[in-house]
C-alpha cells in the first residue's frame, strides 16, 4: 500500500477489467466476504440467468480489495456500470476481518448484501498454515505459532490464522453497520459435500432463480472437491486450483483439542448470533 501520493495505480492493478469505470448508481450490490485467498473480482450477473461468477472461488491471492486498499477513492466510482436487471459482485478475503471495511461499504451503499463463507476455525487455521508453509518452508511449527504457552493452553490470538477464526468478534463489527438479514453465511464444509444445496440458498438470498443444481457439479476424487461442469462447447470442467485440496500438515492431537476448547465459546456465540449451529467439533 502506498503511504503517500495518488493510490490509483495500485488500486487499478487489483481491480478486474471494467471496474475502473464510473457509475451514477449501483442498483444491487453483493460482496462475498470470503476469507480464503482469492483475488478481487468485480462482476455483473443478470438476475434471471445462472450466476457463474459466484462459483469462481479458486483464484490465488493477493487478498486486497477496493474497500481495504483504495481508501482515498470513491468506491461507487470503482464499480462497473450495472443495469437494473443485474447484480454487481465484488469479492476479497480480507473484508470480514478488516475493522474499517464495514463502515466503508455502508458508506457506499447500506443496501449491500453480504456473503460470508465460514468453516471450522481449527481446520481453517491448519489449512492456512499448510498453504503458507508451501511458500515459506522455514516457517516455525504450527504449535509454536498457535500458542503463547501450549503447556498452559494459552493461544496466541495475534497470529492471523487464529484471529480470523474468531467469527463472533468480527461479526459484531459488521452488525454495527448492517442488519443480519443482509448477511448470508455459507458453510465451507457443506460447500464441499453439498455444493448445489449451498448455492441454492445463495440464489434464494440474492433473489435469483434456482438455476444452479446438482447437474452442474461432479465430485473430483483426486482433488477431494466438487468441480463445476461447463457447457460442452466451453471445454473442460472448472475445478479448484492447484493450491486447493492439498493434504494438511499433521498436527498433534492435543494441540487440536486445545484449540477446539479455545474456540468453543466463540463458536457458540457465533451460532447464537446467526441462528445456526455449524457443528464445529
Amino acid at each position: 500500500m502506498h503511504k503517500s501520493g495518488d493510490p490509483t495505480p495500485s488500486c487499478q492493478r487489483v481491480l478486474a477489467d471494467g471496474a475502473k469505470r464510473r457509475i451514477q448508481k449501483t442498483p444491487s450490490c453483493v460482496l462475498p466476504l470470503d476469507a480464503r485467498p482469492i483475488n478481487v473480482e468485480v462482476s455483473r450477473l443478470k438476475s434471471d440467468q445462472r450466476p457463474p461468477s459466484i462459483l469462481h472461488i479458486d483464484t490465488p491471492s493477493p487478498p486486497m480489495g477496493i474497500f481495504t486498499l483504495c481508501f482515498h477513492l470513491s468506491f461507487r466510482g470503482l464499480m462497473p456500470r450495472t443495469l437494473e436487471s443485474q447484480i454487481t459482485m465484488e469479492k476479497t478475503p480480507s473484508y470480514f476481518v478488516t475493522k474499517e471495511t464495514p463502515h466503508r461499504i455502508s458508506a457506499m451503499s447500506r443496501d449491500t448484501k453480504l456473503i460470508v463463507v465460514v468453516r471450522d476455525p481449527v481446520t481453517r487455521a491448519i489449512s492456512d498454515y499448510t498453504q503458507t508453509l508451501t511458500k515459506s518452508p522455514d516457517l516455525p511449527s504450527f504449535q509454536d505459532l498457535a500458542f503463547r504457552n501450549q503447556s498452559l493452553g494459552i493461544v496466541d490470538t495475534s497470529w492471523n490464522a487464529i484471529r480470523i477464526g474468531l467469527y463472533a468478534l468480527h461479526l459484531e463489527n459488521w452488525l454495527r453497520y448492517f442488519p443480519l438479514a443482509q448477511i448470508h453465511f455459507v458453510s465451507g464444509e457443506r460447500l464441499i459435500t453439498d455444493p448445489a444445496g449451498e448455492l441454492a440458498r445463495v440464489q434464494d438470498f440474492l433473489g435469483l432463480k434456482r438455476i444452479v443444481t446438482d447437474k452442474h457439479f461432479y465430485f473430483n476424487r483426486t482433488k477431494g472437491f466438487p468441480c463445476l461442469k461447463k457447457p460442452e462447447s466451453s471445454g473442460s470442467p472448472r475445478c479448484l486450483g492447484k493450491s486447493k485440496g492439498r493434504t494438511h500438515v499433521q498436527i498433534d492431537r492435543d494441540a487440536i483439542e486445545q484449540l477446539r476448547d479455545f474456540y468453543r465459546p466463540y463458536n457458540i456465540k457465533f451460532y447464537e448470533m446467526v441462528g445456526h449451529d455449524f457443528k464445529w467439533e
